[in-house]
């Protein structure tokens, strides 16, 4: 008697190459069934916001036709995880499940929860790594206990790694025969109504092809400047991986891989390459985080925070979303990410430390504004960055760390360039003043064609004020803080 399939449970995965859980199915030599589900449910409140889905459309269909080429089929099913997958697994009568590891709260739980029902029907349910460097409990201090500090964190875990080589992806894969699926239109993943997704599909190319050639562009052409223009949003300086790695379509072991071959072939490159490197761990960190204390993204780390005094303005929440805060990088940053699903991290860095510092609006808020509108929206990054910037988080930036968006934009624009194609209603005013409109005269306006408070906002709050009230406000917070242990 023949035994049964193997389902190859997709999730964060999207790729054939360097994907241990296929891999294993591989060599199994079992027929093997790949399998999406769709599922808004166990999420809860961290189901995919706007971008993700848009992405997540796209890189489905990416994923579906490299299958195909391969002689397979990737099928798809919506709904809730634990009767999707139970009821698929007994339909076709499977012999097991393989899997990548998940590390959000809610995807914690929810494979406790299927192993117990699969393994009770006596269906296997195997765990492989794959979406980490290293998994979170390897990773532990000489007491036995998770770093709350990424330095300590880098150095004793990652300064010397070298990731296992490379898998490629298999040649041809089993047929998966007569096994219903539901059709990815149907799902209506795609924005209608109206359709605000051309930016981003000018933007990005998702999928494992689309990785690949974004990592070969950086490693080949970027990398090198990497040290130098990483901060600079009017430069394309970025690797811009952060979405393909958020939904798997290219693993973090590739781009170490990369950026160190490229290191040894490209002369200059060492302090660039550590840079990159050391992005790609903050990213371990924070899942680090995200695992051993799941409550992250919705409590603060430092529990002395628990007692802010935040503020609610609508009206400047508002401003803040659409780019109207009448400070040009912020407005910068916020028009970019409407209009691709992305913001310079630089950038995300200034426009959170306004919303949660000069308007004293709760990160969480921030958080979930990003949640929704972010291409590479990750659980663990969105909450450990947005936590960190707060000052709430751990190894978080000191709260009375309060970035001036003008001096921020002078240093990391200098020319307005980023600004410019941003916020072109301030294009023709002169470099010196792009940064800070409200300094020009009437005759430089009347020039530059920009009527403040008409085609564009004066500062809904004066940064000197608003960083008197915060500091205030995280005075009023020591007197009563206590050390988290």
């Amino acid at each position: 008697m023949s035994a049964g399939p193997v389902i190859l449970w997709f999730r964060n995965d999207l790729r054939l190459s360097d994907h241990p859980a296929l891999a294993a199915a591989v060599r199994g030599r079992a027929p093997i069934i790949p399998l999406y589900i769709l599922d808004e449910i166990s999420p809860g409140p961290w189901a995919m916001g706007a971008a993700s889905r848009w992405w997540l459309g796209q890189s489905l269909r990416a994923l579906a036709s490299e299958l195909a080429a391969r002689g397979s089929r990737l099928i798809l099913r919506r709904g809730d995880t634990r009767v999707e997958l139970l009821r698929m697994a007994e339909g076709c009568k499977a012999e097991a499940i393989y899997f990548t590891r998940c590390y959000e709260p809610w995807a914690v739980l929810l494979e406790l929860t299927l192993r117990a029902k699969l393994t009770a029907r006596g269906i296997g349910f195997r765990r492989f790594g794959g979406r980490l460097l290293r998994e979170p409990e390897e990773v532990l201090n000489k007491n036995g206990e998770p770093y709350r500090v990424y330095t300590p964190f880098w150095r004793a875990a990652f300064a010397d790694f070298a990731p296992a080589k490379a898998v490629p992806p298999p040649r041809r894969l089993s047929p998966v025969g007569d096994v219903a699926s539901d059709r990815l239109e149907d799902w209506q993943l795609l924005p209608i109504g109206p359709d605000w997704s051309s930016g981003l599909s000018k933007a990005w190319q998702p999928g494992e092809s689309g990785a690949k050639a974004r990592l070969s562009e950086f490693v080949g052409e970027k990398l090198r400047s990497y040290g130098e223009y990483r901060d600079r949003p009017d430069k394309a300086g970025t690797s811009r991986l952060s979405p393909h790695l958020a939904f798997g379509e290219i693993s973090a072991a590739a781009c170490w891989r990369a950026a160190v071959e490229a290191a040894e072939k490209i002369r200059g490159t060492d302090h660039a390459v550590e840079r990159f490197l050391q992005e790609l761990v903050w990213r371990e960190f924070s899942y680090n985080l995200l695992y051993h204390w799941p409550s992250l993204p919705s409590q603060p780390w430092r529990k002395e925070f628990e007692g802010f005094a935040w503020l609610e303005d609508v009206a400047q929440l508002k401003a803040w979303k659409r780019g109207k805060t009448g400070y040009p990088i912020v407005d910068a940053g916020q028009r970019e990410l409407w209009a691709t699903g992305y913001m310079h991290n630089r950038v995300r860095m200034i426009s959170a430390s306004f919303l949660v510092k000069h308007l004293l609006i709760p990160w969480w808020i921030g958080e979930a504004w990003f949640w929704d509108t972010l291409v590479d929206a990750d659980l663990a990054n969105n909450a450990a960055s947005w936590q960190w910037v707060a000052g709430c988080g751990a190894d978080a930036a000191p709260y009375f760390r309060i970035f001036n968006p003008v001096l921020q934009g002078k240093r990391f624009d200098p020319e307005g360039k980023y600004v410019r194609r941003w916020v072109p209603e301030l294009a023709r005013l002169p470099t010196a003043l792009i940064h800070e409109p409200w300094l020009a005269d009437t005759a430089t306006l009347e020039t530059a064609d920009v009527k403040p408070g008409e085609t564009y906002p004066r500062p809904i709050v004066s940064h000197e004020a608003a960083r008197r009230r915060a500091l205030e406000a995280y005075e009023r917070l020591k007197s009563v803080a206590t050390p988290r242990r």
